[in-house]
């Protein structure tokens, strides 16, 4: 047991030999007046041990005195001999320090004949949440859908034939005979319109010799259409009857008086010239030669080539109304948010992806530096000299690299003995000549073209520290490309230890530059009034 005792401060620990992880129980003694305001040490003022607890005040009464007692529960995960720093204890407006005290941290002993040893668990990599990208994954779908839905209904579905449509795939006896049926179900002769019932029923007759027999027979005068006829009889080209020719003119002039000369025939009359139509319709159709199979052949290569040119026209208006709600799509998000953003966002751009993903909160090393990153900053292996590691400590934090474009980087260096901390004066000059350090490792790295300008730099919340920044060409990894950079190191000092964060980062990458800035807007440290009267606790 340790015991040292001052006028009125005195502190104790139960052990001086402990085993890694184990807890020591420091114990500060504190007699005063009742009046006399006593303030015990708070935070990790007790490095290189780590307070992991530390108990409420214990208060009894002693006379017209008290008697004030706080255990403080410490530990240490590395072995070794290590010294508890003095404690700064104020009573009233006078402070008080203990003693320092040696403690030894020793390893645990391993009976390798009874326990079995296993390798070290490789690192498992957490994944990181996916954020919010399934909405948008949701909304694209729906959209594309919606698009597929459309194109199907409007351009690619079957759609049930008018009846034009049917009637205009029958063959033509079937489409001249639908005509005659039709014209026996119309009104025309019940309403007296037989100049329509007329028109209606050459009409019939006409269309047929149109598709059949003389493809002008629409167009074409009653005396011409019986002429042409009267040709292809004489041709042997069709054995039309002389009772079939004649009928057609008959009737045919008929029409040509109801319809020019307003003639009106008896509704006998009309009927019969209705089933003389009829009858010349199936004296036309017996007259048509049979096809012959090339015929048949060139007629199903017509309908076949009909299909694929139909088929084709659906392709390419398909192709062309997603090129446009494509085209037109991307034009809108372009004017509202900026076409190299949309582009990056369809294309893929890590430094967008970094700007845009979950940021991570965190404090990093001691004192803690507050800081704000895309990605959490993984602790790197000690680079300190071999000789001066049991003066200093330096704990390294990082991310990024070159190749990404960006760089983050903490290092924050203490001091362990007393006698190694600084006054102010010495603080100042060893920050001065730690930035120096890291400029001339830069140029042992083959950083050229190095532009160094510093200011002084506060912090959101009123931490002051020194800026320095600048351009340079920083190499990049496995290549002989040279990254185009700006730079900041941000460096900040207290008595005993002294940090920097450097950021390096491409010119002209507007997310990188996103990144730092919203990074830098993230800085923070404990107070100078906080950073002291930790200090002065350890002093």
């Amino acid at each position: 047991m340790s015991f040292v005792s001052f006028a009125q401060v005195t502190s104790e620990i139960d052990t001086t030999k402990i085993r890694i992880g184990e807890q020591i129980n420091y114990r500060i003694k504190v007699e005063a007046d009742s009046s006399a305001l006593v303030v015990f040490p708070e935070g990790q003022t007790f490095m290189p041990l780590e307070s992991v607890e530390a108990l409420d005040v214990d208060t009894t009464k002693k006379d017209a005195k008290f008697l004030l007692s706080r255990i403080y529960k410490l530990t240490k995960f590395d072995s070794g001999s290590y010294t508890i720093p003095r404690q700064r204890i104020i009573i009233g407006d006078k402070p008080f320090f203990t003693d320092s005290l040696k403690i030894e941290v020793n390893t645990i002993e391993v009976d390798t004949t009874k326990q079995k040893l296993y390798d070290i668990k490789p690192i498992i990599e957490v994944e990181k949440t996916g954020g919010n990208w399934w909405i948008w994954l949701l909304i694209a779908i729906a959209a594309i859908a919606l698009v597929a839905f459309l194109l199907y209904w409007f351009i690619w579905r079957q759609k049930p034939l008018t009846e034009e449509e049917e009637i205009a795939l029958l063959p033509p006896y079937d489409r001249a005979k639908l005509a005659l049926k039709k014209l026996d179900e119309s009104q025309y002769l019940i309403r007296s319109e037989v100049k329509e019932y007329y028109s209606e029923l050459t009409m019939a007759i006409r269309k047929y010799l149109d598709e059949k027999v003389y493809d002008r027979s629409l167009e074409s005068t009653t005396d011409e259409l019986i002429s042409r006829l009267q040709l292809l009889k004489e041709g042997n080209q069709f054995p039309f009857t002389k009772e079939t020719i004649h009928n057609l003119e008959t009737i045919l002039k008929r029409a040509d008086l109801v319809k020019f000369a307003k003639s009106a025939p008896d509704t006998p009359l009309i009927e019969m010239d209705r089933a003389t139509i009829e009858k010349e319709i199936d004296s036309v159709k017996a007259c048509l030669p049979e096809p012959t199979e090339e015929e048949k052949l060139l007629d199903q290569q017509y309908k076949e080539a009909q299909e694929r040119k139909k088929k084709r026209r659906k392709v390419i208006l398909t192709v062309a109304i997603s090129l446009f709600l494509i085209i037109a799509t991307y034009i809108g998000f372009s004017l509202k948010y900026g076409f190299g953003y949309v582009k990056d966002t369809v294309l893929g751009n890590e430094s967008k992806e970094l700007l845009e993903g979950e940021w991570v909160e965190s404090a990093y090393g001691y004192p803690p530096v507050y800081i704000e990153t895309p990605e959490v900053l993984r602790r790197m292996p000690d680079s300190l000299p071999v000789e001066i590691r049991d003066k200093f400590e330096r704990t390294v934090f990082a991310f990024g690299s070159e190749e990404q474009n960006i760089s983050v980087a903490i290092i924050t260096t203490k001091a362990l003995n007393i006698e190694d901390q600084q006054n102010q004066e010495g603080v100042e000059k060893n920050v001065a000549q730690s930035i120096e350090q890291i400029l001339n490792e830069w140029e042992a790295r083959n950083v050229q073209n190095i532009i160094t300008k510093g200011e002084q730099y506060i912090t959101p919340n009123a931490v002051e520290g020194i800026k320095t920044h600048g351009s340079a060409d920083f190499p990049i990894r496995n290549s002989e490309d040279k990254l185009d950079g700006e730079y900041a190191i941000f460096s900040f000092a207290t008595t005993d230890a002294i940090m920097h964060i450097t950021l390096i980062w491409a010119k002209d990458d507007v997310y990188v530059e996103d990144i730092i800035d919203r990074i830098i807007d993230s800085i923070e440290l404990k107070s100078n009034e906080q950073a002291n009267a930790e200090q002065e606790a350890q002093n």
